[in-house]
């Protein structure tokens, strides 16, 4: 592809990507907007709530009998079952969970599964991130097409790429999953990769040195960018895990709710279980990944391992990982253990494609990867 047509290309994927940010920012907004008006609804359930039982409660007058009060209570129970009455009800799941996990506090359905009620900003929040996703994956399409191979040959194309693969992960997941509550940290995630790429790691279009000219960029960087991908959800999950298991232990001492949009949050329990079976998944495609990189660095330098910056600190990754698995599943390191383990893990990998990248030098120092 001649020149000029690259760069042309390569302008359009610029402005693809500033497009797609804007576009995240928007969904970001209406998913904030989503649990600020669902906390408020929540609010007002609880008042509703709070005020059926303190008349549930107002003592029986003098002279009328104790059948008279039974009829009392079944009346405000029946109009608690009235259409009122429902709203104010959790799903039979909601409350289940919210009784095995919270003590009594209700949190969203620990399968994570859709329930009944319309939540419009979801909705439309859910329907703007998979338009930016749209225009996003435009962006890193003209990329590879201006560049003439994938996009993936330096810190620039990997954040894009991975930033893509994070929100199109988290989109299909809403398929088969209820996970909207991640939307505010997930997007927001997305959208500071997008500025990141955008600012400090801002790259023109080019070819690639000779030796990453391999079919191996696109086996062991594939591997890399879906891997990470995966481990950011899990990183938000851990993350939200720790706040509502504060909040749980909190409420269940007889403390005031002061985070009640994590009502809309599965119980702490329930994102544990999810983001350990998202890590095996993940930590299968980075041991890939290493497993694939040792055997490209035999092709490129002629040796399988060479203590590089950039090997050592994908073992590391590998090695934390590793560690939170075995310990979570053998030694019953569970709840804020694991999570903490998991947020670790994911700290590394950033420290890995930021500051080694970036101070280190080494055999992968050309590469911006």
């Amino acid at each position: 592809m001649p020149f000029g047509i690259n760069e042309t290309m390569g302008q359009y994927s610029e402005l693809f990507m500033l497009l797609a940010a804007g576009t995240y920012t928007v969904a970001f907004i209406a998913f904030a907007w989503d649990l600020a008006k669902s906390s408020k609804a929540l609010r007002a359930v609880d008042l509703k709530a709070a005020q059926a039982s303190a008349a549930a409660k107002v003592p029986v007058a003098a002279g009328v009998a104790a059948g008279a009060g039974e009829r009392e209570g079944s009346s405000v129970e029946s109009r608690l079952d009235g259409p009122a009455g429902r709203a104010e009800r959790p799903s039979s799941s909601a409350a289940k969970a919210g009784r095995a996990g919270t003590g009594g506090v209700v949190t969203a359905d620990g399968d994570m599964k859709y329930a009944a009620e319309r939540r419009v900003p979801a909705r439309v929040a859910v329907a703007v991130t998979a338009l930016a996703a749209v225009i996003h994956g435009a962006g890193v399409v003209t990329r590879a097409l201006g560049a003439g191979r994938v996009p993936w040959g330096n810190m620039y194309e990997f954040l894009t790429t991975g930033a893509f693969l994070v929100a199109a992960v988290f989109l299909l997941s809403l398929i088969r999953r209820d996970l909207r509550f991640l939307g505010t940290f997930v997007v927001g995630l997305v959208v500071i990769m997008l500025v990141a790429a955008s600012v400090a790691f801002w790259t023109p279009v080019g070819h690639l040195v000779p030796a990453l000219q391999s079919y191996w960029l696109v086996i062991h960087v594939s591997i890399a960018v879906l891997s990470s991908a995966l481990f950011t959800l899990t990183f938000a999950m851990s993350a939200l895990q720790l706040v509502q298991s504060h909040r749980q232990k909190a409420v269940a001492a007889g403390g005031a709710d002061k985070l009640g949009f994590m009502r809309l949050v599965p119980s702490a329990l329930s994102l544990e279980n999810l983001s350990y079976r998202i890590n095996a998944i993940a930590f299968i495609g980075w041991t890939f990944t290493l497993m694939f990189g040792a055997i490209w660095a035999e092709k490129a330098w002629g040796r399988f391992w060479g203590w590089d910056t950039k090997e050592v600190w994908t073992f590391v990754i590998w090695v934390v990982y590793a560690g939170y698995l075995h310990a979570r599943a053998t030694r019953g390191w569970t709840g804020t253990r694991a999570a903490w383990l998991s947020i670790v893990g994911y700290l590394c990998v950033i420290f890995n494609f930021t500051i080694v990248n970036q101070f280190f030098n080494g055999l992968h120092s050309y590469s911006g990867l």
